[in-house]
């Protein structure tokens, strides 16, 4: 479910020179039910709050002509007003954009031209002052190539979901070469399980570090403690790329006349 006030105040279009650095958040989907996406709308509320806009790109959504997104932000013909809009960022809503096509055809753009392709999203986002890329480990791993953003994977309390965690930390260090920040959400009224969690989030640390050699941070988040929302944020604020100003705006390879992921089959 998106939180999108209105998908126009997402972007700022064909500006070449940056106002401030663009920063990169790489988190990982989830499949099936938990608290996953209302914690990251909740994460992305707070760091507004401190005073970095933000725009979400979200490959679990799908652009659609009613609901247009990054893939025809890629294209040489954005919807009617798109262009306008570079001042939505100072709004307090959260933007959220269906980005399941774009981050597609950016992650095969990725695999020839290696990190330059995140590039193109620094024009675009100018505006804002974090990109937050919301996708599974297979989109993620080609376009954080040579990143210095350390994604966050999200995972219930517990030793629930720490194998799938696990699965991920792996294709992350596999395909990306990259760390990743786990973290153990906690519903309310879940204190008996505090113990249980933090003995699976030891295991995890010291799992990853024997058989992948990576040391990886985690953490335990009560999902009712602002105080644990807002050392979180930190963390990903503290632990986010940066996404470098082209030079010029890289043109998209291809027809002029058609959305990029219509041009990549």
């Amino acid at each position: 479910m998106l939180l999108d006030t209105a998908l126009h105040q997402a972007m700022g279009l064909h500006s070449l020179t940056p106002q401030r650095d663009l920063r990169l958040l790489a988190v990982l989907s989830q499949p099936g039910s938990g608290p996953w996406l209302e914690m990251l709308w909740q994460l992305c509320a707070h760091l507004q709050r401190l005073g970095y806009p933000v725009v979400v790109l979200d490959a679990t959504a799908q652009e659609e002509p009613h609901a247009p997104g990054l893939a025809q932000l890629l294209g040489p013909a954005p919807w009617p007003g798109a262009e306008s809009l570079d001042m939505a960022a100072a709004g307090a809503s959260l933007a959220v954009l269906p980005a399941m096509r774009g981050l597609a055809w950016l992650a095969g753009q990725a695999q020839r031209e290696g990190h330059a392709a995140l590039r193109r999203l620094q024009p675009l986002f100018r505006a804002y002052a974090l990109v937050v890329l919301h996708a599974p480990p297979e989109r993620l791993a080609p376009l954080l190539q040579g990143s210095t953003s350390m994604p966050l994977i999200m995972t219930g309390p517990g030793a629930q979901g720490m194998v799938r965690s696990y699965r991920q930390l792996k294709h992350m260090a596999l395909h990306a070469g990259v760390r990743c920040t786990v973290a153990a959400i906690m519903p309310p009224n879940t204190a008996p399980q505090q113990a249980q969690t933090q003995e699976a989030l030891t295991t995890l640390q010291r799992s990853a570090r024997r058989h992948l050699g990576l040391p990886i941070h985690t953490t335990a988040v009560a999902a009712a403690r602002p105080q644990d929302i807002q050392r979180l944020a930190l963390q990903l604020l503290e632990n986010a790329g940066t996404l470098d100003a082209a030079p010029a705006l890289l043109p998209v390879p291809g027809s002029s006349t058609t959305a990029p992921l219509d041009r990549s089959h």
